[in-house]
């Protein structure tokens, strides 16, 4: 079946088996499973989600794919697919039980989609119990960055999961062959941390006014953007063993954490 490009959708279809294996076994896949998956395609994951036997609700945007799929899986009992941009369906479509349930996620999502995905995954009342994301190589890597080499992206997502790399796919893999190489990503999802220790907002108060001017000292941006006497910082800096030449690419989430815990108390 022909279809028509939307590039708008970042459309790539996977198409490797082996990798399609590796993500099954990657997640786990068993049973009575519920899966969420994101962007099915053309539906070659998806097939190998049923044949675990897991129950799958696949979320596809594009409706000439929706029809396809539709045909493709006719009478199958362990799925649905949904018609629907899958940030609206996380936001709006609390009725599918499955966004109550202890539920995995699996996607081959469009690249520029990557980050809102998920931090609404990671934000949602209901964490998934485990997500599997197939992404650009190169955000992965991000996602995934130590000290020396924190940034944002790595500070977001590691104070709500554990990010792991479970391998890296060249761009063959997959048709239209894209401009770039990809990786399977796999996020664990921490236990929430309670609002008596520390409040989303608040810590990413903190971490963004860190990051604002990345290549200044951490003192001065955290001074500047949070109008708090550098003082105040410096005692903060001190108790947790913090040099007042660090940068923010230089703490670790636990600090990042520990930081924003002490600040929070001078009501920032």
């Amino acid at each position: 079946m022909p279809f028509n490009k939307q590039k708008k959708l970042g459309q790539v279809f996977l198409k490797d088996q082996a990798i399609i294996k590796k993500i099954i076994q990657a997640g786990k896949i068993k049973k009575k499973n519920q899966i969420l998956e994101i962007g099915p395609g053309k539906g070659i994951l998806t097939q190998a989600l049923i044949e675990t036997g897991a129950d799958v609700i696949a979320v596809e945007k594009d409706e000439e794919l929706v029809k396809f799929l539709e045909n493709l899986f006719r009478g199958e009992q362990n799925l649905k697919i949904i018609h629907a941009d899958i940030r609206n369906f996380l936001i709006s479509n609390s009725k599918f039980q499955i966004l109550h349930s202890n539920y995995k996620v699996i996607g081959n999502i469009p690249y520029y989609l990557t980050s809102h995905l998920i931090q609404l995954l990671l934000e949602s009342k209901n964490q998934p119990k485990d997500i599997i994301l197939m992404t650009q190589k190169e955000v992965a890597q991000r996602i995934i960055s130590q000290p020396p080499q924190m940034n944002l992206l790595a500070v977001s997502v590691q104070f709500y999961a554990k990010p792991e790399i479970i391998c890296y796919v060249p761009s063959t893999a997959f048709t239209p062959i894209p401009k770039v190489d990809s990786a399977i990503i796999e996020l664990t999802p921490y236990p929430v941390i309670t609002k008596s220790e520390i409040t989303r907002k608040s810590f990413f108060k903190v971490v963004k006014a860190g990051f604002k001017q990345p290549r200044k000292l951490l003192l001065n941006n955290l001074s500047a953007n949070l109008k708090i006497e550098k003082e105040t910082i410096k005692k903060a800096f001190k108790k947790l063993n913090i040099s007042l030449q660090t940068r923010a690419q230089n703490l670790s989430i636990k600090q990042w954490i520990s930081l924003a815990l002490l600040l929070i108390k001078n009501n920032v």
